[in-house]
C-alpha cells in the first residue's frame, strides 16, 4: 500500500504596515491636484517618489518628468520631487521665472533644516547616506561646505573634522535603521563626542516597514517586495529580510516579474512594499500567488500609521497667473532703455 503523504500548506505573510507613507501620498496628490488645477503640463523635476507604475500614470495624466531643471520652459509650473532640493535648485527656478511647488516630504525638510542650523553653529555635520540619491543631493546642497558623506561603516576611517569635539551626524531617511546605527557605533568611537541630531531622521514608515519585515523573515522562505529598483528603501527591505533570516528575498515592481523557480520547495512567503507604492500592486502579486496555491494569508502587524501631511501650501494660489506676471515683468525690464 502507497501511502500519500499531504501537501505542504502554502501561506502569504502580509506585512503591516506596507506601501504608501504619508510623505509619498503627499507628493502623488499633490501632483494630481496641480493638474486638476492648472492642467497640464505640470512638470516634475526628478521622478516625484522612486516608483516606476506611480510615474507612468502621473505622466499619462499630463505630468512631464525632467531631470534638471534648465528643461523647463520658462513660466511654467515645476514642482519638487518628495526627495527634496538643493537652494541652488530654486534659485534656478527663480532665474527661469517658474511657478514652483515644493512637495518635499516634511521629514526630509526636517534634516534640510537641522543641517542649516548645525552649519550655522559651525558644526561638522556627517551625512549618512548613498553618494548620489536626490535626497543626499538635496541634503548636502543645504550646507555643502559643512557636510561629509558617509555612505556606510566602511567610509568611516577616512572621515575627517575640523574639530571632533563640534561634529554631529544626520541620516538620509530611508536607510536602513541596524545599518545606520552600525555606521554611528563606528563614528562614536572615532569621535567620542559626536553629536546626535534632536530626532531620529530615519522616517518613521522606513522603520515600521522594516520592523515588519523582521518579524516575518524567521518564518518566510521567500520575501517579495513589490518596489522600484532606485527606491532606497524597497532596497532596504531585500536586505533587511535577508538579514532577518529570510530564506530568499527578490525585489519586483510588478506581478510579472516574480520568478516561478522562486517557489521552488517555498511553503512560506512573505510579501511587502516599499514606501512608495500603490496598493494596487501587492493586490497583483497575491492574486499571482493565490493562482499557485498560496491562498492563505496572514497578517504581520508590526505598527499602526495615523500620521497625515497636509498639501503644499503653493496649490492654494493662482500659479499659472504667477508664471504669466513674471514673465510680463521680465518682458517689460527687456523693453527698459539701458542708462
Amino acid at each position: 500500500m502507497v501511502r500519500m503523504t499531504a501537501p505542504t500548506p502554502r501561506r502569504v505573510l502580509l506585512a503591516a504596515p506596507r506601501g504608501y507613507c504619508a510623505g509619498v501620498d503627499r507628493a502623488v496628490i499633490a501632483v494630481e491636484k496641480a493638474l486638476e488645477q492648472y492642467g497640464s503640463p505640470v512638470y516634475v523635476r526628478h521622478e516625484i517618489v522612486h516608483n516606476k507604475y506611480v510615474v507612468q500614470t502621473l505622466e499619462k495624466k499630463g505630468a512631464i518628468f525632467v531631470e534638471e531643471t534648465a528643461e523647463v520652459p520658462e513660466g511654467s509650473i515645476v514642482m519638487f520631487s518628495a526627495h527634496g532640493v538643493a537652494p541652488t535648485v530654486h534659485q534656478e527656478a527663480a532665474e527661469r521665472k517658474l511657478a514652483t511647488i515644493d512637495a518635499t516630504c516634511p521629514l526630509v525638510t526636517k534634516v534640510h533644516k537641522e543641517a542649516v542650523r548645525f552649519a550655522q553653529e559651525d558644526f561638522d555635520i556627517l551625512l549618512i547616506g548613498h553618494e548620489g540619491h536626490e535626497e543626499v543631493i538635496g541634503t548636502s546642497g543645504e550646507a555643502p561646505d559643512h557636510i561629509t558623506l558617509v555612505d556606510g561603516p566602511e567610509d568611516v576611517a577616512e572621515v575627517e573634522v575640523r574639530d571632533p569635539s563640534k561634529v554631529v551626524w544626520l541620516s538620509q531617511t530611508t536607510l536602513s535603521v541596524d545599518e545606520t546605527m552600525e555606521t554611528v557605533g563606528a563614528l562614536k568611537e572615532k569621535f567620542p563626542l559626536l553629536i546626535s541630531p534632536p530626532s531620529d531622521d530615519i522616517c518613521y514608515a522606513t522603520q515600521n516597514r522594516q520592523t515588519a519585515v523582521k518579524q516575518m523573515g524567521t518564518d518566510a522562505d521567500l520575501v517579495i517586495v513589490v518596489g522600484s529598483k532606485n527606491s532606497s528603501n524597497s532596497v532596504r527591505l531585500v536586505e533587511v529580510a535577508l538579514g532577518a533570516g529570510a530564506g530568499a528575498a527578490h525585489l519586483v515592481d510588478f506581478a510579472d516579474e516574480i520568478d516561478e523557480a522562486w517557489l521552488d520547495g517555498v511553503s512560506t512567503v512573505g510579501v511587502t512594499s516599499g514606501a512608495s507604492v500603490p496598493e494596487v500592486l501587492v493586490d497583483g502579486v497575491l492574486e499571482w500567488l493565490s493562482a499557485r496555491g498560496f491562498e492563505d494569508v496572514e497578517i504581520v502587524k508590526a505598527a499602526e500609521e495615523s500620521i497625515t501631511f497636509s498639501l503644499p501650501k503653493e496649490l492654494r494660489r493662482d500659479l499659472r497667473g504667477e508664471a504669466a506676471a513674471l514673465m510680463e515683468k521680465q518682458s517689460e525690464l527687456e523693453k527698459q532703455p539701458e542708462k
